[in-house]
């Protein structure tokens, strides 16, 4: 593929290019899916394909292919797209050959090892796991896992190659006796180092926990989100805030805030794609910059937007390493690494004389990603009192809105998550509105 990689740019070259950009990727997956206790399907999919980036006279053309021998007439769709182009006056250039870390633990020989029989067992351990509470039944979940490589070059030097593997298993319960109850737990890894069981026995015992929930009166109260629920609203409400294409083009709530204080000085956040295992761990971004960690909010105070080679390009400074793909049939975008959510720890709710936990929240999509208002439904709530888990709710809103909800954390536990990319803690807000 390598040379593959390099003929295409010096085609594309030849073609009337003066920059050239090829991503390649392949991925291997395996899935096995089951509806209530039993095994639903399992499928093994294979894919493979070529993006082309084309630059001339400063505009962009793209084009992409799963077929080798379409290769030649991808490249001339790119370079013809990019011709018939205005130039862009906001292009600088395609990253150039950079020096790229060592990263670790993002490639596990054990996951590519795996057959299909392999993954059904660990299907079906998450089905166990569900069991070893009486009176529940799981609806529906799944067993994953992944392994990939992907490839990027450019005619300014750019070549980096890697390989990377993942697991996943999630599962969803329901109650059979008395109030109907749900509940879901999920993980997942770089390394096949996850307890399938237990992700199963969690639910149960959430969806129990959760039953004859009551109904609480609305006002305003502390707030503890589990590591689920923050991740959601900040990801939502918060996160799309910090693109630099967004703020570039005013659509974010942090235009000009560079060095405000946002947040308590008790709380930092990092963009960091070099942490040992981390699901958005790479040696580079996806157009090849190398990856790095990026303080965002440090002791409260906004430090910097993040960017992909083009937003950077025009903001004058350097990328911060933040392109990324969903696939090879899209350019980059600006896109987070690993967010991790830094906060000192303690015994969070043993800390708390009385409020509300929340475990899961629903809606957090519907966020104003430029104001950062939000309203959720909150899933699997539950009462404190007295330092302790009391009472489930039946029924439960939560509404703010994140920029305020970052100036009234007031504390952060010990149960830190992997969250996809997002690893936080469970962290407690005061003054957020409640609606029983």
């Amino acid at each position: 593929m390598y040379e593959l990689a390099k003929k295409a740019l010096k085609l594309a070259e030849k073609a009337g290019a003066e920059e050239a950009e090829v991503y390649y990727v392949s991925n291997h997956s395996t899935s096995v899916d089951f509806k209530k206790d039993a095994l639903e399907s399992a499928k093994d999919r294979r894919s493979e394909g070529i993006g082309i980036r084309a630059i001339v006279n400063g505009a962009v053309g793209f084009a992409s292919t799963n077929s080798a021998e379409d290769l030649e007439n991808t490249i001339r769709i790119a370079v013809s797209s990019a011709k018939v182009r205005e130039s862009d006056p906001d292009w600088v250039g395609l990253p150039s050959n950079g020096k790229y870390p060592e990263v670790s633990g993002i490639f596990d020989k054990k996951i590519e090892a795996m057959d299909l029989e392999d993954c059904i067992g660990h299907a079906l351990e998450l089905v166990e796991g569900t069991k070893e509470y009486s009176g529940v039944l799981p609806t529906s979940g799944g067993f994953t896992r992944a392994k990939g490589r992907h490839l990027i070059l450019n005619t300014n030097g750019i070549e980096i190659e890697e390989e990377s593997s993942a697991v996943s298993g999630f599962v969803d319960v329901i109650t059979l006796e008395g109030e109907p109850s749900t509940a879901y737990d999920y993980e997942v890894s770089r390394k096949l180092d996850i307890d399938f069981r237990i992700i199963g026995k969690n639910a149960s015992e959430l969806a129990l926990k959760s039953q004859n929930g009551i109904s609480v009166e609305p006002g305003k109260a502390e707030v503890i989100l589990h590591p689920f629920a923050f991740s959601d609203i900040i990801e939502a409400a918060f996160a799309p805030s910090l693109d630099a294409d967004n703020v570039q083009k005013g659509r974010s709530g942090l235009v000009g805030k560079i060095g405000e204080e946002l947040a308590v000085p008790e709380l930092s956040i990092y963009d960091d794609g070099l942490i040992e295992g981390g699901i958005e761990t790479s040696a580079s971004d996806d157009e090849g910059v190398p990856s790095q960690r990026t303080p965002v909010l440090e002791k409260g105070v906004l430090k910097t937007y993040l960017y992909d080679s083009y937003t950077a390009g025009k903001a004058g400074i350097k990328s911060t390493g933040n392109a990324s793909r969903g696939s090879y049939t899209a350019p980059p975008a600006v896109g987070l690494r690993n967010f991790i959510v830094e906060f000192p720890q303690s015994n969070l709710i043993e800390e708390t004389a009385s409020g509300f936990f929340v475990t899961n929240v629903i809606g957090a999509h519907t966020a104003n990603s430029i104001s950062g208002d939000f309203s959720v439904e909150a899933r699997n709530a539950f009462t404190i009192k007295d330092g302790a888990l009391d009472k489930p709710i039946k029924s439960l809103m939560i509404s703010g809105n994140a920029f305020e909800l970052l100036k009234n954390i007031t504390g952060a536990g010990r149960d830190i998550r992997k969250v996809g990319g997002f690893i936080t803690p469970s962290i407690r807000v005061s003054d957020m509105s409640v609606i029983g």
